[in-house]
């Protein structure tokens, strides 16, 4: 999969960028990262086109200056930015993510993960705080769904602090073929499947969805739908000026708001259904 990146330098950066993340929000856009003179924003190549920005108002704002370059992103080898820069991961001394190169840990989990091309290692906020939060959350015999599962490693917690099963689903052949491999790296078991929410096919006790604001909103009715009575949603992937719309869509879609923790400006919420 290809990825345009935008950059955009503005100024005065405030509160200038605020309102063009809130405006790039609007379109399919899948992530974003501050800049100290601006923003970058990323988005599938095949979602680009030279209208995309037509409708940002900001862009025309005599209030600032804005301006923006192009350019085209391919797909990163994860294995050789792994190798070159990756350290292993402590979260609160319980579980350690390291990558095969590295010796076992004492950790009382210790997960093996090599990335290919996918997304989530660990070292992103979203994914380190899910990963927490799923330290301190009950797995055993659970059904289990790793949305969005990129490597794989959230599932694979899951399965080793007991859940009975993990179904893991990614729009990216790349992830799916990643989650196979990370799987028998770790000796779990699942179901991996290549599609988005379309996929999901059965109801699940706790489901993990760490993927990005506009994914979570459109696809949100489908998860609630599937999250058995008493089940348990975590959502990453997003702001924490985004929480009070993925608490409103949450609230639409009768899963309760129960807590939210920060890393950086990135959330981590977990929500039930009654």
């Amino acid at each position: 999969m290809t990825y345009i990146e935008y950059k955009f330098i503005i100024h005065p950066l405030q509160p200038a960028r605020d309102i063009l993340l809130a405006e790039l929000g609007e379109l399919p856009f899948e992530s974003f990262e501050d800049l100290d003179e601006g923003l970058l924003a990323y988005i599938d190549e095949s979602k680009d086109s030279k209208q995309l920005l037509e409708d940002i108002r900001i862009l025309t704002s005599d209030e600032f200056e804005i301006s923006f370059v192009k350019t085209t992103i391919e797909q990163v080898n994860w294995n050789e930015e792994w190798e070159k820069n990756f350290h292993p991961i402590y979260i609160d001394s319980r579980c350690t993510i390291r990558a095969p190169f590295h010796p076992k840990t004492d950790s009382d989990v210790d997960i093996i993960i090599e990335p290919k091309m996918s997304f989530g290692t660990g070292h992103h906020a979203t994914t380190y705080q899910i990963s927490e939060l799923l330290l301190d959350e009950d797995c055993m015999g659970k059904r289990v769904l790793d949305m969005g599962c990129g490597t794989g490693v959230l599932g694979i917690l899951a399965s080793i602090r007991g859940a009975k099963s993990v179904e893991y689903i990614d729009i990216d052949p790349w992830c799916v073929e990643n989650t196979k491999e990370n799987l028998e790296r770790n000796s779990c078991h699942g179901k991996v499947r290549l599609g988005g929410a379309e996929k999901i096919k059965t109801d699940y006790d706790l489901i993990l969805a760490n993927i990005n604001r506009n994914i979570l909103l459109a696809d949100m009715s489908k998860y609630s739908a599937h999250l058995t009575s008493g089940g348990v949603i975590y959502f990453s992937g997003f702001y924490e000026e985004d929480l009070k719309l993925i608490q409103e869509e949450a609230r639409r879609n009768e899963l309760t708001f129960v807590k939210h923790q920060l890393k950086g400006n990135w959330v981590a919420a977990k929500f039930t259904k009654l």
